[in-house]
Parts: structure tokens; C-alpha cells; sequence
């Protein structure tokens, strides 16, 4: 049976209702979220064996983000109670032409802390089949870029499949290094790699010549991409790129590739995504998805075109998480977009 680990920061996120910008209300709509937090919370729902690893304060406010990932059968018994903050997040959500904002407050939080030896990974590894974290983790400060290296060095020994997100975020890395210099090194331990064009240039080093903005991306150009970084890092089994075509922030044409290691090129069905709800965390339902179908389905193709249709779900549900069931996808992912009601 599988079982997987995910290990990274899960934030207190603060929102305005009803596309408002920020503190043009006084009120704030209060959830919890974090990309490896998100990865979890949908391999749960889609009935998984999972767990978090994360450090969190012992108060109430980490309290109830523990609560809140136990009640979607997430394991939280690994979660280190440490520090004295949860770090929080301000997300403005767009509209039209006006794009989604992100302010981070994060600064002092528990995870921020964390040193090498903080986490028992020989006995927090047993029995675990795959590992997830991301590029934001590292990002944070030098004890968390060290803990990651730590963590997939641990799952090499134990012969445990590692997935990253590269995540470039240019707000966090702040504290010394470069995001090439740490992300090249983990990346070595890598099996299955998400990224999109800018993570590749950012974290790995390696570039190809697109406009995101332009409105349409050409195919041919992640082709390119996946064979330097299958050149550079040997070890990768598969490198998966979202495709995100904004046409505006209610309106994005979502698609993605699937590169292995023994040239094949995958391409998925494109969903063209209208009044989208909340486009944060859609990454990470990606991410999840891909994970759960290179575990479950036939073909890496299939995996592909899950974790394309679970993402496009995610953007029509607001908050970090994608709370849609393994069924609710495949409904998708087999044609039935009509969004009729299910009696």
C-alpha cells in the first residue's frame, strides 16, 4: 500500500470577500493553506495515506490548522510544536485585467526555525512509498534549505520516490543563497519534477525562450525544456510543466506536458477555464494530481490528463484547497465538463 509524506509551511491566509482589494473592507475571510499543506489535503481526498510535516506553534491558531488538516483524514502526528507565530498571507483575488496579489507575513514563523535533527526522519519515513515537497520550503531560511536536502537524501537511502515543485517565489529568498545554487542540489535527489518555464530558469539554471504573456504558449518550446533539464539531471524520471494561457484573471486557458526520461513527450487536453473562483493552489492540485496518477492509473498519460482536469477544478473552489473527490475528476478528465447538476 502506499503512503506518502509531504513537508513544508501551511499559512493562516486572510482574504477579502467579494473581490474587494485589500482593507478597502474591514472584513477578512480566515482559511488555512500551503503548498505542501494543499498536496496533502488532496491526496486525502482522493483517499490516500498521508501525512504532513510541518512545525507550528503551540497555540490556538496552530491549533485549529491542525484541526482543520485532521478533519480531511490528514496525519498530523508528525507536526513538530515549536515557535511562537504561524505565518499568515494577504491574497488579493483579481479581476478582469486588474491580476491577483500576494503579501506575505511570515517572517519569525515556527518553520522559519527549524534546524537538521529537528525531525526524525528514519522514523517519520517507515513505510512511506513518496515524498513531496517544494522550492518554497528552501526559500524560507537556511534551516529549512537544510532539512529539505536532509529529508530527500533520506528517502535516497530508504529507495523512496521524491517529487518537487520548483515554486521559484522572488519574495522569500532573502536569507543568503542563491535559489540556483540551493534548488541545483536537491534536485539531484529528484524523481518526479513540477515546474512551469520560470522555475526551470530560476531554481535549475535552465531557459527557453517564451512569453507567458503572450496569450498562447507553443508547445514545442517545453519540448526543448524537458530535454535540457532531462540532460542536466539524469536521476529525474519525469518533468511535468503547467501551461497557464492568461487571457485575463477570470479567464485562463490551462493545459500542461508530460517529459520522461526515455523521450516521451506528453501533451494533455487544454481546459479553457472562464469566472474562475480562486487560482491559488492551483499548482498544487496539479501537483498532487500527477502524484496520484503515476501511483494509480494505467498510463503516465492518464496521470497527466488527471492532474490537468483536478486543476482545473481547483479553480473554480475558493481557498488553498482543492476539495474534490478522485470521482469528481475522472468525471472530468472522461469529457463531462457540461457542469449539469447531479441528482
Amino acid at each position: 500500500m502506499s503512503r506518502f509524506i509531504t513537508f513544508g509551511e501551511v499559512m493562516l491566509r486572510l482574504t477579502p470577500p467579494d473581490h474587494e482589494v485589500l482593507f478597502q473592507t474591514n472584513r477578512f475571510v480566515a482559511t488555512f493553506g500551503g503548498a505542501e499543506a494543499n498536496v496533502a489535503v488532496s491526496l486525502a481526498n482522493y483517499g490516500e495515506d498521508v501525512a504532513y510535516v510541518t512545525a507550528a506553534p503551540k497555540n490556538p491558531v496552530g491549533d485549529a490548522m491542525i484541526r482543520e488538516l485532521r478533519s480531511f483524514n490528514v496525519d498530523t502526528r508528525f507536526i513538530r510544536r515549536s515557535g511562537s507565530r504561524l505565518g499568515v498571507y494577504y491574497t488579493e483575488t483579481g479581476a478582469a485585467m486588474r491580476p491577483s496579489k500576494v503579501i506575505y507575513d511570515r517572517a519569525g514563523a515556527a518553520i522559519a526555525e527549524v534546524k537538521p535533527g529537528d525531525f526524525d526522519w528514519d522514523s517519520i519515513l517507515d513505510g512511506v512509498t513518496w515524498f513531496h515537497t517544494t522550492g518554497i520550503t528552501p526559500a524560507i531560511a537556511k534551516g529549512t534549505a537544510e532539512v529539505a536536502l536532509e529529508a530527500v537524501k533520506a528517502c535516497k537511502e530508504k529507495g523512496i520516490t521524491v517529487s518537487c515543485d520548483l515554486n521559484y517565489r522572488k519574495k522569500l529568498w532573502q536569507w543568503g543563497r542563491t535559489p540556483q545554487e540551493v534548488m541545483s542540489e536537491i534536485a539531484r535527489y529528484v524523481d518526479v519534477t513540477i515546474a512551469n518555464e520560470e522555475d526551470c530558469q530560476k531554481c535549475l539554471g535552465i531557459e527557453i525562450d517564451v512569453d507567458v504573456t503572450a496569450g498562447s504558449l507553443d508547445t514545442a518550446k517545453y519540448r526543448e525544456l524537458a530535454s535540457k533539464v532531462m540532460g542536466a539531471y539524469p536521476n529525474m524520471k519525469y518533468l511535468a510543466v503547467s501551461l497557464r494561457e492568461s487571457v485575463s484573471a477570470d479567464w485562463n486557458g490551462w493545459s500542461a506536458v508530460l517529459a520522461d526520461n526515455k523521450g516521451a513527450f506528453m501533451q494533455s487536453r487544454k481546459y479553457e477555464i472562464r469566472d474562475i473562483v480562486d487560482r491559488i493552489g492551483g499548482g498544487d492540485s496539479f501537483g498532487s494530481g500527477l502524484i496520484w496518477g503515476l501511483n494509480n492509473l494505467a498510463t503516465p498519460q492518464d496521470a497527466l490528463e488527471f492532474s490537468v482536469a483536478a486543476s482545473a477544478m481547483k479553480h473554480t473552489i475558493y481557498g488553498d484547497y482543492n476539495r474534490v473527490t478522485k470521482e469528481d475528476v475522472l468525471t472530468l478528465m472522461g469529457g463531462d465538463s457540461s457542469g449539469r447538476v447531479q441528482r
